[in-house]
């Protein structure tokens, strides 16, 4: 590894994804109103997050197949160029009152989204297995300071402002000056992680080339569906209490509704914040037991909004959600990525984010008719549930896969 820009491109793609956590932070914040204002249809008030979180599940499979054959670098890069390209379309919708104009800008906001957030596989690329958990972590680190820069950059734009059309175009505009310097970033990027991997990990002289096995025959491999099944437990049931969140705090326990924001904001850094001793410790105790330890301390976040009524006790309970997400998060990625050639892991890591994305947009719905019709406790119940019970599976059959054939 001497010799090699490791150390360099590691930093280049966290700063991107410290754009894309930017772009996807206002994303979540102003696409619900810009859809409403736009189209006049109050009664569809969450197809504007359904788009951007849809189209960057469907985005991803293709997007990881696509890293396989061509590179890791030449897909991120046109995944940020599509998500500028959304950004200027939601503004000039905006400002234009044009509800196809921000319906295609959404869905490019969402692919990039998408898209983006598959550096990790660059990411797993540059490091050996014994280091690989660390080196996800590193990259995944940049959207700690997405998550600050943000808000210090959008906030000041509305200052004194109505949040009419023209507002709403200057923020989208700012967003994709985000997308901008993200695509920037990737750009330096050389040479292209999958590279670095075949020199890393040189095959034999002698050993014939191995071909890019199908799918279904890679999710046969030990160790591939148990970290599949944690990441959709986890992905799921993180996304679906966080977003019903403002509704639990605000309506059922009669807070004002500025509260959420600090909960919001302890779950997310306990989703990142720490991410580079997670991923010390994953290296350290292995996969499989920090796949169940995310799960568990998940289980225990969401149990506990059964009894937990006050502020400072919900954002203790979010960023237990969000560490716990951690955990299961990096730990997946990582043994997906054990488990995988280079040229073969794109692949993967594209299928499980497709099956994250949609698992977790389905959950949100559903969370939100359970706590409508059941209250409150259905949610922490079914949230408690959906984690414990693959937890338990993972553990029964807990173990290191063993390495894949010579060529890696």
């Amino acid at each position: 590894m001497e010799g090699l820009p490791i150390r360099r491109n590691t930093v280049l793609l966290s700063a991107a994804l410290a754009m894309n956590s930017g772009m996807l932070q206002l994303s979540a914040a102003v696409a619900t109103i810009t859809f409403v204002l736009v189209s006049g249809f109050e009664g569809l008030v969450g197809l504007g997050p359904a788009i951007v979180l849809g189209s960057g599940a469907l985005a991803a499979l293709p997007a990881g197949r696509l890293m396989d054959r061509f590179g890791r670098v030449p897909v991120l890069a046109a995944g940020f160029a599509v998500g500028a390209a959304g950004g200027g379309l939601a503004a000039l919708g905006s400002v234009a009152d044009s509800t196809p104009a921000v319906l295609v800008g959404l869905l490019g906001v969402g692919v990039s989204g998408g898209t983006s957030l598959l550096a990790r596989t660059a990411a797993a690329d540059m490091y050996p297995p014994a280091r690989r958990a660390r080196g996800i972590a590193l990259v995944l680190f940049g959207a700690v300071f997405g998550a600050i820069l943000g808000p210090a950059v959008f906030s000041p734009l509305l200052a004194g402002r109505e949040l009419d059309g023209s507002a709403l175009a200057l923020l989208w505009l700012a967003g994709s000056g985000f997308t901008l310097a993200g695509l920037a970033f990737v750009l330096f990027v050389r040479p292209d992680p999958r590279r670095i991997a075949d020199l890393i990990t040189p095959r034999a002289a002698d050993a014939p080339p191995v071909a890019a096995a199908p799918l279904r025959e890679i999710l046969r491999r030990p160790g591939v569906v148990p970290s599949i099944l944690a990441a959709q437990a986890s992905f799921g049931v993180m996304v679906g209490l966080m977003t019903l969140t403002g509704t639990v705090v605000v309506d059922h326990h009669g807070h004002a509704g500025h509260v959420v924001f600090p909960i919001i904001g302890a779950h997310v850094i306990g989703m990142y914040a720490f991410v580079l001793v997670v991923g010390d410790v994953i290296d350290r105790i292995g996969r499989p037991p920090a796949l169940v330890g995310g799960l568990l301390l998940m289980a225990v976040s969401a149990a506990s909004l059964l009894w937990i009524e006050s502020v400072p006790a919900t954002a203790v309970a979010l960023f237990g959600l969000g560490l716990g997400w951690n955990f299961s998060f990096v730990a997946a990625t990582a043994q997906l990525a054990d488990c995988t050639h280079t040229w073969e892991r794109g692949k993967l890591l594209g299928f499980n984010d497709l099956l994250s994305g949609g698992t977790g947009a389905g959950l949100a719905l559903l969370g939100g008719f359970a706590l409508s019709a059941l209250g409150v406790a259905a949610l922490a119940i079914g949230g408690t549930a959906l984690v414990l019970a693959p937890a338990a599976w993972i553990a029964r059959q807990a173990r290191r896969p063993p390495p894949i054939p010579a060529a890696e």
